[in-house]
């Protein structure tokens, strides 16, 4: 069963989260939201099978957890690109 963090992540650190049935990693985003985080998942292994046609999606703070605090060498992630502008 997954347990998410009470910890809120922050730009640049990578979050584990239930999407779809599957367990998702993902880099955090730059953003303004509030009440969720965006998350970078075109990085992930198998990305193209998922066939979920975006490359982030927007995942609210109790849903997810953070697995490390700095950026895995295996994404290969622009961290300067926010989705707010």
């Amino acid at each position: 069963m997954f347990k998410p963090d009470r910890k809120k992540a922050k730009p640049g650190e990578i979050v584990e989260f239930e999407m779809g049935g599957m367990l998702v990693k993902g880099e955090v985003l730059p953003s303004k939201t509030k009440n969720s985080i965006i998350v970078d998942i075109s990085a992930i292994k198998g990305y193209e099978k998922m066939n979920y046609g975006y490359p982030n999606t927007v995942v609210n703070h109790k849903k997810y957890r953070i697995v490390d605090e700095m950026p895995d060498e295996n994404l290969n992630v622009n961290h300067m690109r926010s989705v707010m502008g």
